[in-house]
């Protein structure tokens, strides 16, 4: 216990020493941590606070967050593959009202679904991908066809090219957010996926926000080596909504900070099938993910992903069959990587986008106001939006 606490109390000393930000400095003790070491120890592990498992020297923060267990009935959370609201176990943080963390609400089997569909439907076209930058249209028109047999045999071949789906680092559904000018536009829209506004609509709902409208959606694609710089998520016009995050794969170390980056974020796991809901004061908080934790046997699944999805599923559910070859690539891309999504609603009810500005009162965003989504061979720029901006 006392190494543990040397532990964090090392990584809360190295954030407040002077000449670097509080976050930024944690982010880098994280990015550097080493898996089954002390150097975790200040981590909360909300899915183990029922268990005998420790939860983080940190989890005197954690609280109970109350569900609405009767706005959602259990036909309508298993059509999406999630168990009865009455069976979830919510939680909050002291000090982020509005922050909501849902251990893995998923039904057995289920998150195959979810999983297949950020693979295999999610990142055809006419939906955008960080590929349709530097390839045509024809070459990133089905990712998963021109992938699958590599996937399929990657144990037997590791000295391969990497697949297209293995340089897949984010996918725009709905609004399509715009990484250069950071902001979604009427003009810029394609369906969004329904089985996934179902999900998230049951999700809001039960976390009290009736109403709730899935409008867009970011993708992000993680391998072990990659992270996703500090931001705050603002660019949507009705900040009153939640955003809702959806974790599949590998576990990750998720940072969640203040409204200035020189207040000490807190550390926690994201696991497979976890969900975070931010919303109210937490809605505009700076967060990262400064680490991808490979798994404990190296090159294997979290155990919630070796179940099969039932053979037999309700009649009108959103959730649909997946074979045995579809999930043979599946598991082979989640064995060193994970898939993140966040849903958004853009703009309120009856609200419309504003007219845009013209070139000239057009605010030029420098390098210097960007965080990253990034791996050793990718990067992604990102705004980091000032909030008093």
């Amino acid at each position: 216990m006392g190494k543990m606490a040397a532990a964090v109390s090392s990584a809360v000393t190295l954030a407040m020493e002077p000449g670097e930000d509080a976050f930024r400095k944690l982010f880098r003790f994280y990015r550097k941590s080493r898996p089954g070491t002390t150097d975790l120890g200040g981590v909360i592990d909300f899915s183990a606070l029922h268990t005998a498992r420790g939860a983080g020297s940190e989890a005197h923060k954690v609280i109970r967050s109350p569900l609405n267990v009767s706005s959602v009935n259990e036909h309508d959370a298993h059509r999406a593959g999630l168990q009865p609201v009455s069976k979830w176990r919510a939680y909050g943080l002291e000090g982020y009202p509005g922050f909501i963390f849902i251990p893995n609400p998923f039904l057995p089997g289920y998150q195959w679904h979810w999983v297949k569909q950020c693979l295999k439907l999610y990142p055809q076209k006419p939906n955008v991908c960080n590929l349709d930058k530097h390839m045509s249209k024809e070459e990133t028109r089905d990712l998963w066809d021109q992938s699958k047999e590599c996937l399929r045999f990657k144990e037997v071949n590791k000295q391969r090219p990497r697949s297209l789906l293995e340089k897949l680092r984010w996918v725009t559904l709905g609004y399509h957010y715009n990484w250069d000018s950071k902001k979604y536009s009427a003009d810029h829209y394609t369906p969004f996926p329904s089985d996934l506004a179902f999900l998230s609509e049951q999700v809001a709902t039960a976390c009290g926000f009736q109403g709730f409208q899935a409008e867009a959606g970011i993708l992000n694609y993680y391998r072990l080596d990659s992270t996703l710089g500090i931001h705050v998520d603002r660019s949507e016009l009705d900040h009153s909504k939640p955003l809702l995050s959806f974790s599949f794969g590998q576990s990750a170390i998720f940072l969640l900070g203040g409204l200035k980056r020189d207040e000490v974020p807190t550390a926690m796991f994201m696991h497979s099938g976890d969900i975070m809901v931010m919303s109210g004061f937490s809605r505009l908080l700076n967060h990262a993910v400064p680490r991808v934790l490979p798994h404990p046997d190296e090159e294997s699944l979290p155990s919630c992903l070796e179940t099969p999805l039932p053979a037999f599923l309700p009649r009108d559910a959103v959730v649909e069959p997946c074979s045995v070859e579809d999930w043979q690539v599946c598991a082979s891309y989640l064995k060193t990587a994970r898939v993140n999504m966040t849903v958004r609603q853009v703009l309120a009810k009856d609200q419309d986008f504003p007219l845009e500005p013209t070139e000239d009162l057009k605010r030029d965003i420098s390098a210097e106001d960007c965080c990253h989504f990034s791996d050793k061979n990718n990067q992604v720029k990102r705004a980091r939006l000032d909030l008093n901006s």
